[in-house]
């Protein structure tokens, strides 16, 4: 087994970027394997660890469908709407609550 080239913070070499980086210019990893590791020392614990890709085998991010974008504005919808009253709370309600605030702390909205 072989073990991957490590670096240390900022000093990477040219050609190697990282799944953000690689975004960031509209690029994937497309499938290919880890080229090196990236550390970044920490005081009390183990190095951060960044996996790095080469740029030159990576692939163009793939476009959204019109059936992704529909998926995800249906999957954002669930997300807003609450499971008690069936409103749409017009924001993600908290998972913490699994209901939206009126209906959460119906005491509080009598009083004010």
């Amino acid at each position: 087994m072989s073990t991957l080239p490590a670096y240390r913070w900022r000093l990477a070499p040219d050609g190697l970027a990282t799944r953000r980086q690689l975004r960031a210019q509209g690029l994937r990893p497309g499938g290919q394997d880890v080229a090196a590791q990236l550390e970044r020392p920490r005081r009390r614990r183990g190095p951060l660890v960044a996996y790095l890709y080469r740029v030159d085998l990576a692939l163009p991010v793939r476009p959204m469908t019109p059936a992704r974008w529909a998926a995800l504005a249906k999957a954002n919808a669930a997300r807003r709407t609450c499971p008690e009253c069936g409103r749409d709370a017009g924001y993600v309600i908290p998972s913490s609550l699994g209901m939206c605030t009126p209906c959460a702390f119906p005491d509080e909205q009598c009083a004010a």
